[in-house]
């Protein structure tokens, strides 16, 4: 017979419960959509791979989710072989960025104030958890133009690799 002990329900380990709340991380980030979806252009192969993809550059667009009428083209490092096509290389922190007028600019008032300035208007993962690519947004109100800045950061330590381009509101 079984002591009354035996129908408690047993409390998980402290280690049990990071590796819980660490799955659900992974998880999250994995279903969780970055700020704005890229729209692939093109790639350019720059290291061969006999059987795996090769590592390349991706050329990617995407449109500013708060400014009508700017869009942004970004090339960026990839890297390839088995690691890269299983998801767990870590890009390099490589980029460039030109954002151009595709229509009539209207900004909203919260970018023309300043209180939009510096908000994360693309992230993209370049490794399987700890580093991004991201894009900023900063609002020049003197000059009337808008200023997208392009770098690489880790948990740890980021890079001070980076590119900006602007954009005149007109």
């Amino acid at each position: 017979m079984r002591s009354p002990d035996f129908f408690k329900k047993k409390r998980r380990s402290s280690f049990a419960q990071f590796t819980r709340v660490l799955f659900l991380a992974f998880l999250m980030c994995a279903v969780v959509p970055s700020p704005v979806a890229s729209e692939v252009i093109g790639t350019v192969d720059t290291v061969f791979h006999m059987f795996t993809r090769d590592d390349d550059i991706v050329v990617e667009a995407f449109d500013d989710p708060d400014v009508s009428g700017v869009t942004c083209y970004l090339s960026r490092a990839r890297k390839g072989g088995v690691k890269g096509m299983i998801g767990v290389a870590e890009d390099t922190s490589d980029a460039s960025i030109e954002c151009v007028g595709t229509g009539p600019i209207k900004l909203s008032d919260r970018v023309k104030s300043g209180k939009k300035d510096g908000d994360v208007v693309f992230k993209k993962g370049t490794s399987l958890v700890f580093k991004s690519l991201q894009v900023v947004r900063f609002y020049d109100k003197k000059r009337d133009v808008l200023v997208y800045l392009v770098y690489s950061d880790r948990v740890v330590e980021g890079s001070p690799k980076n590119s900006v381009t602007c954009v005149k509101v007109k």
